[in-house]
C-alpha cells in the first residue's frame, strides 16, 4: 500500500514579506525564525495565496508591504482571503548600515519578513473600502487644484518672459473671468507668443471645470448619512467650510483611534523636530512627516480663524510677541486642531445645524 505524507501546518505562523513594484513582487517567507527562501512573482494576489495554501496548508499567513504607489488593494484582497496583512511605513522600517549600503529588492523583502517576525513593524491606519474610495474624490481635487496653480504660474511665467505689462486694474481681477477675457485679447509682434498664452488659457479653463465638477461631488457626498453631522459639527468652528471639513474628515478617519492632541498633531505634521541629549534640547521646524493636504487646510483654516474669533486672534497676537507669525499661526493650528478633536469625539453632546 503506497504510503502519501499530507501537509499539515496547523498553529505555525508563516511570515510573508512582499516588496511590491508595478511589474513584479519580491517574496520572503519566514517560519520558526528559520528563512524558507524568497522569489519573484506577477503582480497576483491569488497567485500568492494559492502558493501559501499550496506549501504551507492550515498555517496562520501574515503578509506585510510598504505603503506606495499600489494603495490598499493588496491589503484589501488578502484580507479577503482570510490572510492577516500589515501596510507600514517605508520610514518606520528598522534598517541595518549594511541595509542602506546594499540596497536592493531581495534585501528589502527579507529585512522586511525578519522585522515582521519580529514584531517591530507597526502598521498604518487603513480605511474600509468605501472611505478609500470618498477620500480619491477629495485628494483628486487636490492635485486639480495643483495642476491649475502650475498652469497660472506658466502664463505669468510667458508674460514676463515677453515682458507682457499688466495694469493695476487688471491685478485687482486677478483671474477672473474679466482677467481672463483681457489676456484673450493681448496681441503679440508675430503672433506665436499669443498662441501659446491661448493654449495656457485653454488649459486653465479645463482645470477649472473640472475642479468645479469635482466640487460640486465632494458638496454632494457632504450631505450624505455619513458626513452631513460631522460636517455640521466642524463648519460651527471657525475658519473651517465645508471643502476642509470634508477633508478633515475623510483624511482623519475615526478621530477616536488618536489617544490625544499630541497624537492628532503628528499625525496631520504639526510637531517640530527635536534633538535632545542630556541637559542639551533643540527643537527645529516642522517634521516632514505627515498628510501635507491636512496641514495646508489646518494651516488656511488658522488664517481664517484668526479673523473671525477674537480669542484665537489675542492668542496669535501674544504668540507674535515671542515667535515669527508663521510659527504662530502654527500654535493656533495646535489649539484649532484641538477642538476639531473635542467635538468630533463629544458629538453626540453637540448642537449642531444641519448643512444646507
Amino acid at each position: 500500500m503506497k504510503k502519501t505524507n499530507h501537509l499539515n501546518f496547523v498553529n505555525q505562523h508563516i511570515y510573508v514579506a512582499i516588496d511590491v513594484h508595478y511589474k513584479s513582487w519580491v517574496v520572503s517567507i519566514i517560519c520558526n525564525n528559520l528563512f524558507l527562501g524568497s522569489f519573484s512573482q506577477d503582480p497576483d494576489v491569488m497567485r500568492l495565496v494559492n502558493h501559501l495554501k499550496k506549501n504551507y496548508p492550515f498555517a496562520n499567513y501574515h503578509c506585510v508591504y510598504e505603503a506606495g504607489f499600489s494603495g490598499f488593494w493588496i491589503y484589501y484582497s488578502l484580507i479577503e482571503n482570510g490572510i492577516d496583512c500589515l501596510v507600514v511605513n517605508p520610514a518606520d522600517v528598522p534598517t541595518t548600515h549594511k541595509e542602506k549600503d546594499r540596497k536592493t529588492d531581495k534585501i528589502d523583502s527579507r529585512k522586511l519578513c525578519r522585522c515582521l517576525s519580529l514584531g517591530q513593524l507597526e502598521g498604518v491606519y487603513i480605511l474600509d473600502r468605501q472611505r478609500y474610495e470618498e477620500r480619491s474624490l477629495v485628494r483628486g481635487r487636490s492635485s486639480l487644484v495643483q495642476e491649475q496653480t502650475r498652469c497660472k504660474n506658466r502664463i505669468k511665467g510667458l508674460m514676463k518672459f515677453f515682458g507682457i505689462e499688466i495694469t493695476d486694474d487688471d491685478i485687482k481681477a486677478h483671474w477672473s473671468n474679466k482677467y481672463l477675457q483681457y489676456l484673450d485679447n493681448i496681441k503679440t509682434e508675430y503672433g506665436w507668443a499669443k498662441k501659446t498664452l491661448s493654449l495656457y488659457l485653454s488649459q486653465l479653463r479645463y482645470y477649472r471645470k473640472l475642479i468645479s465638477d469635482v466640487t460640486k461631488e465632494i458638496r454632494n457626498l457632504s450631505r450624505t448619512e455619513g458626513y452631513l453631522r460631522d460636517v455640521a459639527i466642524l463648519k460651527n468652528i471657525p475658519g473651517i467650510s465645508t471643502l476642509t471639513a470634508m477633508i478633515l474628515l475623510v483624511e482623519f478617519g475615526d478621530i477616536r483611534r488618536f489617544k490625544n492632541v499630541d497624537k492628532l498633531c503628528g499625525y496631520v505634521g504639526l510637531i517640530p523636530s527635536e534633538h535632545s541629549s542630556g541637559e542639551s534640547e533643540h527643537r527645529g521646524k516642522m517634521t516632514k512627516r505627515g498628510k501635507g493636504i491636512l496641514k495646508a487646510a489646518i494651516i488656511e483654516s488658522s488664517w481664517i480663524a484668526v479673523r473671525k474669533d477674537p480669542k484665537l486672534l489675542m492668542y496669535y497676537n501674544n504668540q507674535c510677541q515671542r515667535h515669527r507669525k508663521t510659527r504662530a499661526i502654527i500654535s493656533v493650528s495646535r489649539k484649532l486642531i484641538a477642538r476639531i478633536m473635542h467635538d468630533l469625539k463629544h458629538k453626540d453632546q453637540n448642537n449642531y445645524q444641519k448643512v444646507s
